[in-house]
């Protein structure tokens, strides 16, 4: 991973803030129905490894089981959206997406992926080419028991 500006970020109020152990490459979109319900529009979110974000402030953090294997966290005290955590077992369990927005800087990032690309709202059009899978792509390569 390359360096850039966008290492630490945190909440709004400022309660929860983080550092990730490595820089992330870019970020990318997911369309699927939960996160739009959750972010307001697709999530734009960073993929960081499990164990690459070392967090201040996490008594302020607020999870929420939504589904059998991830969870969302946000901070109790302003209600910030922070992340999406795997939380199945296997070798990715406790991988992040963290929200794109709770970092500090994008700069340098590019979006590189879009994700449950076939939930997409028709009006919903990202610039140039990049990864994207569909659902069933999606389950297949990150859902319970892979």
């Amino acid at each position: 991973m390359r360096e850039t500006a966008c290492q630490t970020g945190g909440c709004l109020c400022g309660a929860v803030r983080y550092r990730l152990t490595e820089a992330p490459e870019g970020y990318g979109a997911c369309h699927c129905g939960m996160c739009r319900r959750w972010s307001g529009g697709a999530l734009l979110a960073v993929q960081v490894s499990p164990g690459g974000v070392a967090w201040q402030g996490e008594g302020a953090i607020r999870t929420y089981a939504s589904s059998d294997w991830a969870e969302r966290g946000w901070c109790r005290e302003c209600g910030s959206n922070l992340f999406w955590r795997l939380t199945a077992p296997g070798p990715m369990q406790g991988m992040v997406a963290l929200s794109a927005g709770s970092l500090d800087s994008l700069d340098g990032l590019e979006l590189t992926s879009e994700i449950y690309i076939d939930h997409k709202p028709a009006g919903y059009a990202f610039a140039g080419e990049r990864q994207r899978m569909t659902e069933a792509e999606v389950l297949a390569a990150f859902g319970p028991g892979n």
